[in-house]
């Protein structure tokens, strides 16, 4: 049988190449949150000085990729300097290199545009002269707004309003009406602002009349000795037509620029606000998707006007009577303890604070009437567990608050809907756990939450002990 015959390798031959294998290095990306600082400067001494007011924006990864990262650069550092006197920005971009790891390099000025719009310059220098230049930018453009003043007496104002006064004595609101005034031209240079330091905002439409600018102005005399105004704040009020010869303020949007916040100003343009609402006999005031802080400040200003409302003291006292007659904890059912309806109409009538925020107030108004509140924390716990119970998950069948139900129509599916709001209460954006014992730890939460919230606005709005 024969043999195979072993090959024989000729000596002579090249040996053959070993083919390499390499690892592409993906490009992981930086978030734009930390490779961006922003500052707030006045004077073209403090770009670029250790002691600029840097701003912290809610979040600045949602204005550039999907995944909020800036990708192609190695050794990326932006500072952005904006004028709080003409309200332009200036973007330094540094870097170390560029290069494409997969995921493309990011149009850097695209995504900066996307923020500041055309407030934003290219040169340095301009950005620079913009503050002798743009130093009577804002008093031109309020010049034609109307100057509203806190009033000294109204029956509403109290003593911590006087002392409120008092710290802000520098400052004025104008008013100005969005197509009638140079008010969209502002705003246009307060948006960048907006977008930065509001969560969840969107720009209103300057075309359209009904908005209404307030803008928190203070008068200080720049370097030469010349006044100056300076925007220290602003809210955005819409105007409703309510049936049949009245109209309805919504706000909008509410901005005290970081500098000037914690100082008193935002109370102050509420009261400003609340005064208008008062003179001008509107509906009432509401406010559309209040923060939880701006929710705490507009509570404690209401509550300095409810503390010292006549109308309402007999049904406070008489909701404090009835909570410390018994164990209401130990009862199978907790009364809600509402405010009777005549006194909710007064309320909004004079005072223009509409039934879901006089609700809130109202718990307050019956905390403070508890003394010793140790005594009777307990079975306050329990109105305000009730209560909130009935509010998310709605009383026994837990159909309250607004519904939307379907039905059947041969003209257009999309508009086959009825809505009804059944009388218990409002209702709520509250997703709840289907399982129960999860649902009963997370109303035992909000239950804590909400009575904590309580003692710190009365601690507030009365020095009350807590």
């Amino acid at each position: 049988m024969g043999q195979k015959q072993q090959s024989t390798a000729d000596p002579t031959a090249e040996p053959k190449k070993r083919r390499r294998v390499g690892f592409f290095n993906v490009d992981s990306g930086i978030e734009a949150k930390d490779c961006i600082k922003v500052y707030l400067v006045s004077s073209k001494e403090e770009v670029g000085s250790p002691d600029s007011f840097c701003i912290d924006p809610v979040d600045l990864n949602s204005f550039f990729d999907e995944d909020g990262k800036i990708y192609g650069y190695q050794g990326l550092k932006i500072t952005i300097w904006v004028s709080s006197i003409s309200f332009h920005a200036y973007a330094d971009i540094t870097f170390e290199s560029t290069s494409d790891g997969g995921k493309g390099i990011t149009d850097l000025k695209a995504a900066l545009q996307r923020i500041f719009a055309e407030t934003l310059v290219e040169s340095k220098d301009d950005f620079l002269q913009a503050f002798s230049t743009g130093s009577n930018l804002i008093g031109s453009m309020i010049s034609s707004g109307e100057i509203l003043k806190l009033k000294a007496s109204n029956g509403r104002v109290t003593d911590c309003n006087s002392d409120l006064k008092a710290a802000v004595s520098d400052v004025e609101v104008v008013r100005m009406v969005v197509g009638k005034t140079a008010a969209g031209h502002l705003y246009s240079r307060l948006i960048p602002l907006v977008l930065l330091l509001v969560d969840g905002s969107s720009p209103i439409d300057v075309s359209d009349p009904s908005w209404e600018l307030y803008v928190l102005i203070q008068k200080k005399p720049d370097q030469q000795g010349e006044i100056q105004c300076r925007v220290l704040g602003f809210s955005a009020i819409y105007r409703f037509y309510h049936y049949p010869d009245s109209s309805r303020l919504r706000l909008g949007q509410i901005l005290v620029l970081p500098p000037y916040q914690h100082k008193g100003y935002g109370r102050y343009l509420m009261e400003v606000l609340n005064d208008v609402a008062v003179s001008e006999d509107v509906y009432d005031l509401t406010v559309e998707e209040p923060l939880d802080y701006f929710q705490h400040v507009r509570t404690c200003v209401d509550l300095s006007h409810l503390l010292v409302f006549d109308p309402i003291q007999h049904a406070v006292n008489s909701a404090v009577s009835r909570l410390k007659q018994g164990k209401l904890s130990k009862k199978i059912h907790i009364p809600r303890f509402m405010p009777p309806p005549s006194v909710i109409d007064d309320v909004r009538r004079s005072l223009k604070i509409n039934k879901k925020q006089f609700l809130k107030c109202w718990e307050v108004l019956i905390y403070l009437g508890l003394d010793p509140v140790d005594k009777y924390m307990e079975d306050f716990v329990s109105i305000i567990s009730s209560r909130v119970k009935d509010d998310i998950i709605g009383k026994d069948s837990g159909t309250n608050g607004k519904r939307v139900i379907e039905v059947p129509s041969d003209y257009d599916k999309e508009m086959a809907f009825v809505m009804y709001r059944s009388p218990v209460g409002e209702a709520s954006d509250v997703k709840m756990d289907e399982n129960q014992t999860n649902q009963e730890e997370q109303l035992r939460q909000l239950v804590d939450e909400r009575v904590k919230e309580i003692k710190s606005i009365a601690q507030k709005v009365s020095g009350h002990r807590v």
